[in-house]
């Protein structure tokens, strides 16, 4: 039971903050520079919460 709350949480961890940069970089990119930005920064930003969903530890580090 609890490996398989350990499992949920990690996926809801990695969507959350896969799905948030994305969305976070379209929303900027469509507000700054039109469809060709929302595409590009929406991928950078895809990329970013990769990276930050990869290893949650580092995230809460550089918050403190």
């Amino acid at each position: 039971m609890r490996r398989l709350f350990a499992t949920v949480v990690k996926c809801a961890w990695v969507v959350s903050t896969v799905l948030g940069g994305t969305a976070f970089g379209a929303f900027y990119g469509w507000q700054r520079h039109g469809l060709v930005g929302a595409i590009a920064l929406g991928f950078v930003g895809f990329v970013a919460g990769a990276f930050r969903a990869n290893s949650p530890r580092l995230l809460l580090e550089l918050l403190t």
